[in-house]
């Protein structure tokens, strides 16, 4: 077969047929010998570009949490995120504070087991 000389007439292979095909290959030489056969397709798939960039434009937010996080104002680093960061420290102190006098509650209640009648 003759390479394509003439861009424009060129007709992508087929899709549903491009994906319903490549999925069943056991070996390379399946794959190549499915090349030989399909040569249109096997140009489509090696031409397609894969591309990991972001497709939207996200606004660079590092400088201001820089800023914000540095700044000397008394606040500790921990909090300085504002009202969720105060929320999940005070939940935190909570459930430490809870789950150590429960631990204690409980080794408590095992040192002293009920008598049996």
């Amino acid at each position: 077969m003759s390479p394509i000389k003439n861009f424009s007439s060129f007709q992508p292979f087929p899709r549903h047929k491009l994906e319903n095909s490549f999925h069943n290959f056991r070996t390379l030489e399946e794959l190549l010998v499915w090349g030989v056969q399909h040569p249109k397709a096997l140009r489509q798939i090696t031409q397609r570009t894969i591309s990991t960039a972001s497709r939207r434009h996200i606004e660079n937010k590092v400088p201001e949490k820089q800023k914000l996080f540095q700044e000397d104002n008394g606040i500790p680093v921990h909090l300085k995120g504002g009202v969720a960061d105060a929320l999940l420290y005070r939940a935190t102190m909570v459930l430490t504070v809870g789950g150590t006098a429960y631990a204690i509650y409980q080794l408590a209640m095992a040192s002293f087991p009920k008598k049996q009648d």
